[in-house]
């Protein structure tokens, strides 16, 4: 089954996908976020690693694993890593057919050698350049979900507080 496909063709063995992140990181904070505006089917669920009292246990991965790399927690219970882990998660929010161009032998071999440099240098990617590419990301993310929220008659579906999401993120 494409994973663009939402048919009833019975529940997709990824999702929900629990994604477990840095919240310290700023990079990977604005990410989620990204991530979290355009989750319009609730396909996410998101986890702060670096919050009190965050257990790694639940994750599956000890902490180390998770400072190492993202990951994510299936629904079939699979434990995804890395770039498996983005793949799927932005899979759910829309993007599969990029995603799917990762599959392409060239552009997949680059994002396995590029992910983990990416990931141990985080914290020292300048604020500015995390605020030009992935926040003004998070922003068209957020009109394009104020967008969806309206309907052609000018209805709007009003959303939960934040802090009585349906998909929060967990600090």
């Amino acid at each position: 089954m494409n994973a663009d496909h939402h048919a009833n063709t019975g529940p997709d063995p990824l999702y929900p996908l629990t994604l477990y992140f840095d919240g310290a990181c700023p990079l990977c904070s604005a990410e989620m976020e990204n991530l979290r505006l355009r989750d319009t089917e609730a396909r996410l669920r998101f986890v702060n690693i670096a919050a009190l009292g965050f257990d790694p246990a639940t994750a599956g991965a000890s902490w180390d694993e998770l400072m190492r790399t993202l990951h994510a927690r299936a629904a079939d219970g699979r434990l995804l890593r890395g770039v498996e882990a983005i793949r799927a998660a932005y899979t759910a929010v829309g993007f599969g057919a990029v995603m799917a161009a990762l599959g392409h032998p060239l552009l997949a071999r680059l994002a396995e050698h590029t992910y983990p440099w990416v990931a141990r240098n985080r914290n020292r990617l300048p604020r500015r350049l995390v605020q030009l590419v992935v926040e003004r990301a998070a922003r068209r993310a957020a009109k394009l979900a104020a967008q969806q929220r309206c309907k052609p008659d000018g209805v709007c579906r009003v959303e939960p507080e934040a802090g009585a999401s349906r998909n929060p993120i967990q600090h």
